[in-house]
């Protein structure tokens, strides 16, 4: 009965997360962080880590400075290290990845690290800090094999070449890229501006 009602509590913050997301989605980008850093506060900064990468993904997206949006996908890859660091008991684990695979169709916790490297690839690129761009996306690329041929594994690699091809034009010296016109920080980060697994996922 208490595992059950922990889960049903993990499922209600999933979805309220989901829902603050549409309104992200939806244009209130301010609204959309005030209730972000209310759930933040909720759960914790030693809270649920599924929990933290899903919130702290989509927060990177509601900012408006490029620094403030690597700080939050920086806290996402933090959490993601967190399910995967190998100190979970296996029951926890296997209830987490049961999580998982109930919001986002079956994709296991490594699948995570593909998009945020690409993420953060594109944040660093933003700051024009080339090398760790580069890193980042090296990372990216190397881990991108967990991915399946399906339409979300195909936008990844796709962003993952789209930002190699901009890095290879701006040369070794870097310089953050003006923004397009009509375009608002945390925009075309990746595939549809959802290079992550369980975060991008729209509701």
């Amino acid at each position: 009965m208490a595992e059950q009602q922990e889960q049903a509590a993990a499922d209600a913050m999933m979805t309220r997360i989901g829902q603050v997301a549409m309104l992200l989605h939806g244009g209130d980008r301010e609204e959309a962080r005030g209730r972000f850093l209310d759930l933040w506060t909720e759960i914790g900064e030693d809270g649920d880590a599924l929990h933290r990468c899903t919130l702290a993904h989509y927060m990177a997206d509601a900012q408006d400075d490029p620094a403030d949006e690597l700080a939050w996908d920086l806290r996402a890859l933090s959490a993601a290290d967190a399910l995967t660091d190998g100190t979970t008991d296996v029951r926890t684990e296997s209830r987490t990845d049961a999580r998982i695979a109930e919001h986002q169709q079956s994709l296991a916790v490594r699948a995570f690290y593909p998009s945020l490297y690409l993420s953060l690839a594109v944040d660093y690129a933003n700051l024009g800090r080339s090398e760790a761009a580069r890193s980042h996306l090296r990372r990216a690329r190397d881990t991108v094999g967990v991915l399946g041929d399906d339409a979300y594994g195909d936008g990844v690699r796709a962003g993952i070449g789209r930002l190699e091809l901009r890095l290879d034009e701006e040369g070794p010296s870097g310089g953050a890229p003006e923004a397009t016109p009509g375009q608002t920080p945390g925009q075309g980060r990746g595939p549809g501006g959802e290079t992550l697994g369980p975060p991008r996922q729209r509701p």
